[in-house]
């Protein structure tokens, strides 16, 4: 395979955060987002380095002496001043893609999904870490709209989507599924490309990232959100998505090994109700570990100990995100995976 989109549980270096500053959508509550942050860095240092862009030197200076008081170690803390607009790095960072000739980050157009948001920083951010000196390997700046929530690679030439992100017309305009395909194939070398067709969460700003609904955890076994109440307004489009991911087949003609993850209570945002986009399926994998998003929620047990099944040589690390789903994301979302050969050594 020439290119290869490397999966999640890829050898890692490192995992990239972006913190926010006193200027982002996380003013109103930047201490709590900040906890859980601080959270994330810790139990990921466990296991491996992070690499994490801040807003100007004070941060730097400031979470260098924390992190220090919190005992993760120095050699473990990549700490790079680049300017962002959001935290999300998971659809502004890079995706690793092994060629031939070795490993690159591709760095792909971000638009603040589709246009929602502004996004001008977070655009430029891979290419102003890059400069810095940040990454170990090549960037390649690509001209497709592509966040990196919304596929899922198994590493084994499949890829695993949505058709409300990947086709939507506020993305890549001139693409339809058979010229996405070509592209996704011409990007990553994929030889399938798996499309769910339903499946959303209400609060939900990415037009269904996949992340969100349904991830692979190894190339037979694909874990997704399941709505077992028939009240809830999401019952019927994740009931179609089950049925869907029933009727998928690897390449060998199998059926995917799946393992549901439990529905929590409706999450709601406190100063007008409305609901936020709470999602089990929005796990982190790393070396020796997944960080799983919890929220307060009877679920949270019962989502903790399917992980644990999907993962058995694993680490199950809950974190709670009741902070991050404020801002209409999750755990998954404020991530980026860095694989081995792509983090620098010092900067």
């Amino acid at each position: 395979m020439p290119r290869r989109l490397l999966p999640e549980w890829h050898p890692q270096d490192a995992v990239q955060l972006t913190w926010p500053g006193p200027e982002s959508d996380w003013a109103p509550m930047l201490e709590r987002i900040e906890a859980t942050l601080e959270t994330m860095v810790v139990a990921i240092a466990r296991y491996q380095a992070v690499l994490v862009s801040v807003p100007d030197p004070a941060t730097r200076r400031h979470l260098t002496t924390r992190f220090a008081h919190l005992g993760v170690p120095t050699e473990r803390l990549h700490l790079v001043v680049a300017g962002a607009d959001d935290t999300w790095a998971r659809d502004h960072g890079p995706l690793a893609v092994e060629h031939a000739d070795g490993l690159r980050l591709h760095d792909y157009v971000f638009t603040g999904w589709g246009g929602k948001f502004p996004a001008p920083r977070d655009n430029t951010l891979t290419r102003r870490l890059a400069a810095a000196g940040a990454y170990a390997c090549p960037v390649r700046e690509r001209d497709l709209v592509l966040e990196g929530g919304a596929i899922e690679s198994d590493g084994e030439g499949t890829l695993l989507t949505t058709e409300a992100c990947l086709l939507n017309p506020n993305r890549n305009p001139g693409l339809d599924r058979r010229a996405m395909e070509e592209r996704l194939h011409e990007e990553f070398g994929v030889t399938r490309v798996l499309w769910l067709a339903s499946g959303h969460l209400e609060g939900d700003d990415t037009d269904s990232h996949v992340d969100t609904l349904a991830r692979f955890c190894d190339p037979g076994t694909i874990a997704y959100v399941r709505c077992d109440d028939e009240a809830d307004p999401h019952y019927p489009a994740l009931a179609a998505m089950e049925a869907e991911l029933r009727a998928l087949r690897r390449a060998d003609g199998e059926p995917y090994r799946l393992i549901p993850l439990p529905w929590p209570r409706p999450c709601r945002a406190p100063e007008d109700g409305h609901r936020l986009p709470a999602t089990y399926a929005n796990f982190l994998i790393i070396n020796g570990a997944v960080l799983a998003p919890i929220y307060g929620d009877a679920a949270d047990a019962r989502a903790l100990a399917a992980l644990a099944e999907a993962f058995p040589d694993r680490d199950i690390v809950p974190i709670d995100c009741r902070s991050v789903i404020r801002q209409h994301g999750s755990l998954h979302c404020l991530t980026m995976q860095l694989p081995q050969g792509s983090l620098a050594s010092s900067n």
